[in-house]
């Protein structure tokens, strides 16, 4: 007779033996590396280092320079990433080596909603040279570091500063004001107008825009989609990737409905901005990589960048003001000395406002705004400090790690504008603050953030004394922030008192 439970015990033991070899072969998997890697941790199957990074995670791989050294590379979910935890191998990578370093992820949620356009979003080659160099070429064209910029600057902060005193020294939130108000700035050069501070259709444009930096859910799912592409087709990832696709559709179509208007208007002899003048390349036909996609998702990610990095920054800004109040008195003395209470400031007054230079570049050392850069791509397998590294392996320049490394910076850790003045009051800035970051990658819209950021900063301080909320138990927390895409403070109120 036939020994069925004979049968059913091997059955059980081959298959507790397959189990076995296959958690070690996906082990072997997991943790081989290619020859002459950079060291790192490698996580556990599946999330990698995803789940020991915590909140902040630029903070967390700098921690494991220490015992890996600066280059290392850990398994970010499904995929390897090689981090820079240094100037110097940042320098290396996207200066030195910028060829081989250039390259962006393609993320297929944006891709879907892009369709492959976009200028930072843009893997390196000959179409994302093109489209920066005419962005440069433009940007020069309309006044971007130029005196007529400054014109532009300073009328809109006409209207901001009016805002601010129609809250007449009430407490509030001013971030609402601050998104407007950039937001305009860069609006000028693309659109030739800006916006009334309040026009609900362009409050709720910015809103859904902005989104992806400041809400921590948006954020996360980011993160997720980019550790494991899969989990975008999983509920409740599904369901987050739906919204941020709605709404970002809303956002195009108000910027279409922006380039018909220009498109019924347009006039070859009078290019009036950024859209006119990206019109008369497409409408001369010679290049075929200007295309009205092109234009649309273009504007797009000028309209998102420039508004939320600068405008987080200020709100940075005037955080250290309420945190640091014998500070704000220092800029304000400079200020009145320099341009008095009346007058205007221009970028021109930068060399007689030492420390006001010094607490901007403090100030973007301290809150680094963008902590992991943007991601790059190895375009070809290359060699960094020597060591391999595989064609199409993501690439994150630490810029947190270079702004807070102890072996370069005293008390990193704490807000200290006093730190770039040398013997003479002189300011003198550091090569090892790299807010933009550096290499032909490095952010376009560089001129025209720090334009705004210095006079809006000295504008705000001129006219108005920044104190706390007095309803307010505690002053509003400036060590913690949003982590998404950038480092955003949470939302705070404070009082603007007229000077």
């Amino acid at each position: 007779m036939f020994d069925y439970n004979f049968v059913a015990i091997d059955f059980s033991q081959l298959a507790a033996q397959i189990a076995l070899i296959a958690s070690v072969l996906l082990l072997t998997y997991w943790y081989r590396r290619p020859p002459n890697s950079p060291p790192g941790p490698r996580g556990i199957p599946l999330f990698g280092v995803y789940p020991f990074v915590g909140k902040y995670m630029e903070r967390k791989l700098a921690k494991w320079k220490k015992v890996y050294g600066p280059v290392i590379s850990v398994r970010l979910g499904i995929r390897d990433m090689v981090v820079l935890n240094d100037l110097n191998s940042i320098n290396q990578a996207l200066v030195k080596q910028h060829t081989g370093f250039s390259g962006r992820l393609q993320i297929q949620l944006i891709q879907e909603i892009t369709k492959g356009g976009g200028i930072g979003s843009l893997d390196y080659g000959p179409f994302w040279k093109s489209q920066r160099k005419f962005g440069l070429i433009t940007f020069r064209g309309f006044g971007v570091g130029k005196k007529s910029m400054e014109s532009r600057v300073s009328e809109e902060l006409a209207c901001f500063n009016e805002a601010i005193r129609s809250e007449n020294g009430k407490a509030f939130d001013i971030s609402n004001f601050m998104h407007k108000a950039i937001s305009n700035t860069i609006c000028n050069v693309i659109f030739g107008k800006r916006f009334d501070y309040d026009d609900k259709n362009f409050e709720l444009i910015l809103h859904r825009l902005l989104k992806g930096f400041a809400d921590q859910l948006t954020a996360f799912t980011f993160r997720l989609i980019l550790m494991a592409p899969w989990l975008r087709r999983v509920p409740p990832i599904s369901f987050m990737c739906l919204r941020i696709s709605r709404d970002l559709s809303n956002v195009l179509k108000f910027l279409q409905s922006i380039i018909d208007e220009h498109e019924q208007t347009y006039d070859k002899e009078n290019m009036r901005d950024f859209i006119d003048a990206y019109l008369k390349e497409i409408k001369n036909g010679e290049d075929k990589d200007f295309t009205n996609n092109q234009l649309l998702q273009y504007i797009r990610e000028l309209f998102l960048a420039g508004t939320e990095t600068t405008s987080s920054t200020l709100n940075w800004a005037l955080l250290c003001l309420l945190h640091y109040p014998e500070t704000q008195k220092k800029l304000r003395k400079e200020i009145l000395c320099v341009i008095g209470s009346e007058g205007t400031a221009s970028m021109s007054h930068q060399s007689s406002m030492p420390y006001t230079c010094a607490f901007i570049h403090e100030l973007m050392r301290y809150r680094t705004l963008a902590p992991l850069s943007v991601f790059h791509k190895t375009n070809e397998d290359t060699e960094l400090n020597g060591y391999f590294i595989p064609k199409n392996t993501l690439v994150a320049p630490n810029i947190w790690a270079v702004h807070n490394d102890p072996e370069y910076w005293e008390e990193p850790e704490k807000f200290k504008p006093e730190r770039f003045i040398n013997e003479k009051g002189e300011f003198v800035p550091s090569s090892h603050v790299i807010p933009f970051s550096v290499g032909p990658r490095h952010c376009l819209g560089e001129k025209l953030a720090r334009m705004e950021v210095f006079l809006f900063l000295v504008s705000m301080v001129q006219k108005f004394e920044f104190l706390p909320d007095p309803e307010a138990k505690e002053l509003p927390d400036i060590d913690d922030g949003v982590s998404s895409t950038g480092f955003i403070p949470h939302p705070y109120c404070l009082v603007a008192k007229e000077m």
